[in-house]
C-alpha cells in the first residue's frame, strides 16, 4: 500500500476545485440518483473514490478481481473491502476466471477483461438503479488512447480520445493529468496499491506511457495538455462532420419495402464518395475493407453483391439495396379452406363472397378477388421460382414470372421477396401485384374468394 505524507493542503484544494468545476462544467452528471464508481485499488480510481467522498455525492463501489497477478490480485480486492468498510461504503466485488472467458472467446486478456468489467458494471447499475457509472480515466489515458488509435489507424471519432461521458459511463478525472493526481494522494494522505504490470513495458499502451510519451514531453512539456485540448477541438469538428454526414444520408437514403436504397446517381456526386459510402454503411456493420469494391461497382452494371455480418447491399439498376440477411428456413406455407387468417409468412385476410350484381372488384393491387369454385386446396403460399409462369390478367397466353419482373423493372432484392400463391400446380396470384387470368370473377362465377395482404409494402404491376 502506498500514501504520503500531508505537507500541503493547496493542491488538495486545488485539484477539489477542479474536480467539482469539471463536473458541472462537463455535464457528466446531469441525472440525480447514486452513481456506481469502478475502483481497482490504484492511485487514480482510490482519488477519485476520496473526490466522491469529500463532495458527499451519493455513490457504491464495484471492485473487479480479475485473478490475473495471483497474491497481488486477491490483495488489491481486501484493501478495497477494508477502505469501504472504514468509510461505510456500500461495496460490489467479483471475481473472474477471465484467462478462461480470453481462451473461450479467443481474444486477448486485456480484452476479456474490459468485457467482463463493463458487461458486469452495466448488471449492477441495472439491478440496482445507478444513474451512472464513472471510471477514473485521466488526461494522461486520453492521451496514451489518442495515441494508440492513432498506429491502429482511425477516423475523426478515433482521435478525439476518451469522452468525458459516453452513455451511461462518466469519467470524472479526464481534466486532470497523472502527476496532479499522484500529488493530491500525496497531500490529501489517500492510500492506494501499485500495479506492478502497469510497469510492464511489453503491453503497448505501457510501451506509449514509458517510452513514446516521454520523447514527446522532451520535446513539447505541455505535450499532454495540447493533445488534450486537440482532443476538444476535433470533438468539435467531429459535431460538424457528424451533422453534415447525417443530412446527406436522409438526403440519399430511402426506405423501400424490404429495406433501404440510395441513388447510384446520387452517390456518384458525392465527393469524396469513399468516406460518404463508409459513414452510410457502417450503421448496417459494412467494414471499411469493402468499401473501395462497393464505390468501384457503381460504375458497372448491376448484379453485384456485399455482404456484412448482418447486411446484404445489392447494386441494382439505379439504387444500391440494402437488406437484413435473416432468412426465413420455412418456403412453403399452406392455407386450408375454411380459413380466415394468416399471420406468417404475410399477414393475409381471406373472405368468403357471393357474386352478385353489386360486387365490386377492388382496384389495389395488394387485394386479389379469385373463382372460390376454380381453386384448389390447400393453396400454397411460397417464395417464386425459376421456371415459373402465370397469365397475367387481361391477356390469354402464358408469361413467365421472370420476364413479368424484367418487365416492371423489379430489383433483384424485390424479386426475392415476392411471394406466389398456388392452387394445385397453378399461379393463382404473384402476391401484391397481378392474379392470374385463370381464376378471375367471371360472369358465371358464385362464389369469390377475396385475399387482402394486410400491411404489406407492394407495387403496382
Amino acid at each position: 500500500m502506498m500514501t504520503g505524507r500531508n505537507n500541503s493542503s493547496g493542491q488538495g484544494e486545488t485539484l477539489y476545485g477542479n474536480f467539482t468545476d469539471f463536473i458541472a462544467s462537463a455535464e457528466i452528471y446531469r441525472d440525480a440518483g447514486k452513481i456506481l464508481l469502478g475502483v481497482s485499488g490504484g492511485v487514480d480510481s482510490m482519488v477519485m473514490l476520496s473526490l466522491f467522498l469529500r463532495a458527499r455525492y451519493s455513490f457504491s463501489v464495484a471492485h473487479c478481481n480479475f485473478r490475473l497477478r495471483g497474491s497481488e490480485s486477491e490483495a488489491d480486492m481486501e484493501f478495497v473491502s477494508e477502505y469501504c468498510k472504514r468509510n461505510s461504503i456500500l461495496l460490489h466485488a467479483e471475481n473472474f476466471d477471465t484467462a478462461g472467458y480470453a481462451a473461450d472467446n479467443r481474444i486477448s486478456l486485456q480484452m476479456a477483461a474490459r468485457e467482463l468489467r463493463y458487461a458486469w458494471f452495466d448488471r449492477l447499475k441495472a439491478e440496482n438503479g445507478y444513474a451512472c457509472i464513472a471510471i477514473a480515466h485521466n488526461k494522461d489515458d486520453l492521451a496514451e488512447t489518442f495515441l494508440i488509435n492513432l498506429v491502429r489507424g482511425t477516423g475523426i471519432r478515433g482521435l478525439t480520445g476518451i469522452r468525458a461521458r459516453s452513455g451511461s459511463i462518466i469519467r470524472p478525472l479526464l481534466f486532470a493529468g497523472r502527476e496532479e493526481i499522484l500529488a493530491y494522494a500525496t497531500c490529501q494522505n489517500v492510500p492506494y496499491r501499485e500495479d506492478s504490470s502497469n510497469r510492464e513495458i511489453k503491453y503497448r499502451r505501457n510501451r506509449i506511457r514509458h517510452r513514446i510519451i516521454p520523447e514527446f514531453e522532451s520535446i513539447s512539456p505541455a505535450f499532454t495538455d495540447t493533445l488534450f485540448e486537440t482532443a476538444g477541438r476535433l470533438k468539435d469538428v467531429e459535431t460538424i462532420y457528424n451533422d453534415a454526414v447525417t443530412n446527406k444520408f436522409e438526403e440519399l437514403c430511402m426506405e423501400s419495402g424490404h429495406g433501404y436504397k440510395l441513388s447510384i446517381n446520387a452517390l456518384k456526386t458525392l465527393e469524396p464518395l469513399n468516406a460518404y459510402l463508409y459513414e452510410f454503411l457502417k450503421k448496417w456493420n459494412f467494414p471499411k475493407e469493402s468499401i473501395p469494391d462497393i464505390a468501384s461497382s457503381l460504375q458497372t452494371t448491376s448484379g453485384k453483391q456485399f455482404y456484412s455480418p448482418t447486411h446484404r447491399l445489392i447494386r441494382d439498376r439505379d439504387y444500391l439495396l440494402v437488406s437484413s440477411r435473416t432468412k426465413d428456413s420455412i418456403t412453403k406455407y399452406y392455407i386450408e379452406e375454411g380459413e380466415t387468417e394468416i399471420s406468417k409468412p404475410l399477414k393475409l385476410k381471406l373472405t368468403r363472397s357471393e357474386n352478385h350484381p353489386g360486387f365490386v372488384i377492388p382496384v389495389e393491387s395488394h387485394i386479389a378477388c379469385l373463382d372460390l369454385d376454380m381453386l384448389h386446396f390447400p393453396l400454397i403460399l411460397r417464395r417464386w421460382q425459376k421456371g415459373d409462369y402465370f397469365q397475367p390478367l387481361g391477356m390469354d397466353g402464358l408469361k413467365k414470372i421472370s420476364d413479368f419482373f424484367i418487365d416492371n423493372k423489379f430489383s433483384l432484392l424485390e424479386k426475392e421477396k415476392t411471394w406466389i400463391l398456388t392452387s394445385g400446380t397453378k399461379v393463382a396470384w404473384i402476391v401484391g401485384c397481378r392474379i392470374d387470368n385463370r381464376f378471375r370473377i367471371k360472369s358465371r362465377t358464385r362464389n369469390i374468394l377475396v385475399i387482402e395482404a394486410l400491411y404489406l409494402t407492394h407495387r403496382t404491376a
